[in-house]
């Protein structure tokens, strides 16, 4: 399996997307009224697809994902964020070296501080997800999506692509159990050639939220962080 998508619950797919589109400088795949698709192209074989369904509702739950961009020169970045339609937020983030904003859809993420651990990141520097436990959420996330662990931009166990490229997926301590649905998510796909996986998942300690039907499955890991695990 590979991590392939990061995952927006969306009410108005074109525009969120042509948001996330144009600050990630990335290519648009799809534009329909109820989903958007672009791509970050990381090298000429890595990628991530950001992907934006629409939703009837979004979700009133604490966010527990959230991407970090990164901010080579971080007040360029942020005015530039500003006029494709961001917001400056208050999330309680205090005297921090990274300026939080909020999307369109009121979805808040940072602008990172430049460091050395994000030169090789693309636009996304981290990709930080809450865990009821940081070191076995790593080892889970690692052994479904092929990343591997990494030095982090904290003290959080920390993955990233082999190939050394891309953001960071960084688990941190939750601040709350779960409660709700995640209005961002994470999306891994099947390799060709590979079995089931459900079996496996289940005994790594995902539950398994539904799917029947569907050109996916949509499992929760161990902290019960919804993700999605797409056919070959």
């Amino acid at each position: 399996m590979r991590l392939e998508n990061i995952v927006w619950d969306a009410l108005d797919p074109r525009r969120l997307g042509a948001f996330w589109a144009a600050a990630l400088d990335a290519e648009p795949l799809t534009d329909r009224p109820d989903l958007f698709e672009a791509r970050v192209q990381l090298t000429d074989e890595v990628f991530l697809d950001l992907c934006f369904p629409q939703v009837p509702e979004k979700s009133s739950s604490p966010p527990r994902l959230h991407p970090d961009l990164r901010g080579v020169r971080q007040e360029e970045v942020v005015d530039r964020l500003l006029k494709l339609g961001a917001a400056h937020v208050d999330i309680g983030q205090g005297d921090e070296s990274w300026v939080v904003l909020a999307d369109p859809e009121d979805n808040a993420f940072c602008v990172m501080d430049e460091r050395e651990v994000f030169r090789d990141s693309g636009p996304i520097a981290a990709l930080p997800l809450d865990s009821a436990d940081p070191d076995r959420d790593a080892e889970f996330w690692a052994s479904i999506t092929g990343w591997v662990p990494c030095q982090g931009s904290g003290h959080m166990p920390s993955l990233r692509h082999p190939a050394g490229v891309g953001p960071l997926l960084e688990l941190c301590p939750e601040p709350e159990p779960k409660r709700g649905k995640n209005g961002l998510h994470l999306d891994v796909r099947r390799d060709a050639g590979e079995a089931d996986v459900t079996d496996r998942l289940l005994g790594m300690g995902a539950s398994l939220l539904g799917g029947d039907g569907l050109p996916w499955l949509v499992f929760a890991d161990p902290s019960g962080n919804e993700f999605c695990v797409l056919d070959a």
